[in-house]
């Protein structure tokens, strides 16, 4: 090692361990940044963390691989903690059922506004097919997204990158949308957060307030299960 000022960098590079604390120390240091803040919008602390670890990969030559070889037990935690969303919904469960109704009207509603509204758009801009068919399921979570884009023989990648634009976009504009437009009833923010931003949306209502995030968290999931059945008839009917 001491030959090569650079063969510790080439040995801890190949540690699994190095990428996962990479990934929790600067996750970290923006969720402190955006905690000092006091949660404003554009401190969003996924935002920034992407973009960080973006160049810190570029600036090392490090592939996206490698990187993942040691970030993937953080990727494994995302079932548990969707499953773990399960707990505020049990705990506010009277307010769930009481809110039923206005919510499946609103599942409709924003389903139906997501998919056609980025189909037509993409449409009219001119964009390829397979690039509409991989933009169409944009505002579901990333694994259900990526699933509908396989079966519409779309690209995959091209769906993540979307998702998660949609997703840390949605976080950053939700709180300044409510706040102008006078929306104050957290079950209604919340709802529209999960809806439109999936799970980057959900974890913001949850720093915002836990009815909040409660009502992300189920407008999420049946925002899932409607629009895997929703994009295939939008592709049919609207795509040329």
């Amino acid at each position: 090692m001491t030959d090569n000022p650079f063969s510790l960098w080439v040995y801890l590079s190949q540690s699994p361990l190095l990428w996962l604390t990479v990934t929790l120390l600067v996750y970290a240091s923006t969720d402190a940044v955006s905690l000092a803040t006091r949660r404003h919008p554009l401190a969003n602390p996924v935002l920034h963390a992407m973009w960080i670890i973006g160049a810190f990969l570029l600036l090392t030559g490090t592939s996206y691989t490698t990187y993942f070889a040691g970030a993937q037990f953080v990727h494994f935690l995302l079932g548990p903690a969707t499953v773990a969303l399960a707990v505020p919904l049990y705990e506010n469960r009277t307010r769930v059922v009481a809110s039923i109704v206005p919510m499946l009207v609103a599942l409709v509603a924003g389903s139906v506004t997501a998919v056609v509204s980025v189909v037509l758009l993409a449409e009219l801009a001119g964009l390829p097919r397979d690039v509409v068919l991989s933009l169409a399921p944009k505002s579901v979570t990333a694994g259900v997204a990526m699933g509908i884009s396989e079966s519409l023989h779309a690209d995959p990648s091209l769906t993540a990158v979307s998702v998660i634009l949609t997703g840390i976009m949605g976080a950053i504009i939700v709180t300044p949308l409510m706040n102008r437009t006078g929306v104050t009833d957290f079950r209604a923010r919340g709802f529209a957060a999960g809806l439109a931003a999936h799970g980057i949306g959900t974890a913001r209502a949850f720093q915002v307030d836990e009815i909040a995030g409660v009502f992300s968290g189920i407008a999420m999931s049946l925002n899932a299960l409607v629009t895997s059945f929703l994009v295939p008839l939008a592709v049919t009917l609207l795509v040329r």
